[in-house]
């Protein structure tokens, strides 16, 4: 833990900035958003933590680049590095502009392909969550205020509390047939949707949690949580780690059985 010790404390004071940003522009009524070329939204409020949170990073960490959802990758000052950080202003923009409280700033930086530091910060549910290779994971407030979380021991599907984002992307992928059967064969399941289900995922409040598309910025910082809670963080071929566009996230017991359903043909109809 000494290693990123220096770096998972820039973490919470990088939260801290995104969390005073965010949260002043949460239900504000000049709330200003546009659409982005894939049609995506994003408020005023996205634009301005990533903005607060580069300028930070290049005063404290030249030697580091930057990679961020609003304004892509910034090299380091200082040349080429092995260390990138990669930030979600917002993730759950949708949420934040409909009033919804589900919303997080995730940070994380990367030695290579690997993430190594991860912090999810949620000021409007009061909650943060973090861990750091070889650390383990925590949640709470505020490092002041940490308990240490890690996943559920359930071995079943028939017993899993299953999450995942939505439908429509599953159908998009022709996995939609395999999604419906494994809703069909698990204990609970619901859509929580972005961060959110990772994290409940790592407390041990549900199992699994799946997504057929995604992005860097997306799940950078939720892999080291999920990993130091005892879960397994993979792509939907198995591969481990944040680069694969989809994610297969569980408590480990569950992990091959997921991904061997998920590559099965299933059932179109509801």
């Amino acid at each position: 833990m000494a290693r990123y010790a220096d770096d998972l404390a820039l973490a919470h004071v990088l939260a801290d900035t995104a969390d005073s940003i965010s949260s002043a522009r949460f239900r504000a009524l000049d709330l200003h958003v546009e659409s982005k070329p894939d049609l995506t939204p994003v408020s005023d409020a996205d634009t301005a933590v990533e903005r607060a949170l580069r300028a930070t990073l290049a005063r404290t960490r030249p030697r580091d680049a930057v990679l961020g959802e609003e304004y892509g990758v910034t090299e380091a000052a200082a040349g080429p590095g092995t260390r990138q950080w990669v930030i979600d202003p917002i993730d759950g923009t949708k949420n934040f502009i409909r009033g919804v409280p589900v919303w997080a700033t995730l940070i994380a930086l990367m030695e290579g392909d690997q993430p190594v530091v991860g912090l999810v910060s949620a000021p409007a549910l009061g909650r943060r969550w973090w861990a750091a290779t070889g650390h383990g994971a925590y949640a709470g407030r505020h490092t002041a205020a940490a308990t240490p979380i890690k996943v559920s021991g359930v071995s079943r599907l028939a017993d899993a509390s299953f999450c995942y984002s939505d439908l429509m992307g599953w159908e998009e992928t022709g996995r939609l047939g395999a999604m419906l059967s494994i809703l069909r064969q698990t204990w609970r399941n619901r859509a929580y949707g972005d961060f959110y289900g990772y994290m409940l995922l790592a407390e041990g409040a549900l199992d699994a949690m799946v997504e057929p598309e995604l992005s860097l910025w997306d799940v950078a910082a939720l892999v080291p949580i999920v990993t130091e809670a005892g879960g397994s963080f993979t792509d939907l071929d198995g591969r481990p780690g944040p680069a694969g566009g989809s994610a297969v996230a569980t408590n480990r017991k569950l992990h091959a059985d997921l991904l061997e359903r998920l590559s099965a043909p299933g059932i179109e109809a509801l």
